[in-house]
């Protein structure tokens, strides 16, 4: 049975020696983008070759297309034969703790059509609290051919979220922080704010005090509080970039809420234009899920 969604640390540590299992190590930190490639190489999951997010798991930047514009897709293909993926493999993705990286992997594999992929519950945190086994260096899989195509419907343009906004039988999800959402502050982007008409669900929320997902019943419990009875296939995820938006989607998916679409140039694109407009300082109703 192969893992589309998460995989537990039990489960991966039976499969370590499994050559049908592709480890895909996504650890990065946005302050310092060379930390990831630094942390692997001291130590990480036997297996597990590294994936970096601005170099592999993005595109061209433009100025004008996000911080993390989707890779063109040959290219994007030729990574994932790069790193041993083909049909048949397995692929567990994994990052430091939450899966806010990992989850990219994961929406861009199954973008391309290959389903068999699921990220690490708890990640790198979780698997070296348990004491389970690291090495050190650089590993490399055989290269493989990868053969895929986009799946149709899959992303939004930032002209297709403005018309979505003014749907009522739509939602458009922020994963940011909320206060990044209400604008009280932007860290990174030009422009603090929000999509006009936009809800927030922070991808945060996703997980519990273990730092592992929660169950399917609570996330869809915790989604329907910000979505309302709108269905998965007309939500539409986006966040700073698209990273955390692929984290709302996981739950979703783990939550059996299939269907929801991504906004890949998210709040890094649609700040870059003056022209679109901006919402700020939106009230509680907007913001309807807090925090446990």
């Amino acid at each position: 049975m192969a893992f589309t969604t998460l995989i537990t640390t039990d489960a991966l540590a039976l499969h370590l020696a499994d050559p049908a299992f592709v480890i895909a190590d996504c650890r990065y930190n946005l302050d310092n983008e060379r930390w990831g490639a630094q942390e692997y190489i001291e130590r990480h999951i036997p297996g597990a070759s590294y994936v970096h997010l601005g170099h592999d798991l993005a595109g061209p930047k433009t100025g004008a297309n996000g911080r993390h514009p989707l890779p063109e897709p040959i290219a994007l293909a030729r990574t994932f034969g790069r790193l041993g993926i083909a049909a048949g493999a397995q692929v567990v993705a994994y990052d430091q703790d939450t899966g806010m990286y990992a989850s990219r992997l994961w929406w861009l594999l199954r973008w391309l059509g290959h389903d068999a992929v699921a990220v690490l519950d708890g990640g790198f945190a979780k698997w070296i609290g348990e004491q389970r086994p690291t090495t050190s260096g650089e590993e490399r899989r055989p290269a493989r051919e990868f053969e895929g195509v986009p799946r149709a419907n899959w992303t939004m343009t930032a002209d297709d979220v403005a018309a979505a906004a003014r749907r009522p039988d739509w939602r458009i999800v922020d994963a940011r922080a909320p206060e990044r959402y209400r604008g009280e502050t932007e860290p990174i982007d030009r422009v603090a704010g929000h999509i006009p008409a936009a809800v927030n669900h922070f991808y945060k929320w996703n997980l519990d005090e273990r730092g592992t997902f929660r169950t399917p019943e609570e996330i869809r419990r915790r989604m329907k509080e910000t979505v309302g009875d709108v269905p998965p296939e007309r939500i539409v995820s986006y966040c700073g970039s698209g990273v955390t938006a692929c984290h709302n989607l996981l739950a979703l998916e783990h939550a059996g809420l299939r269907g929801a679409t991504l906004y890949p140039g998210s709040w890094s694109e649609w700040s870059s234009d003056p022209a679109r407009p901006v919402e700020t300082n939106a009230d509680s109703e907007r913001t309807a899920i807090k925090p446990a």
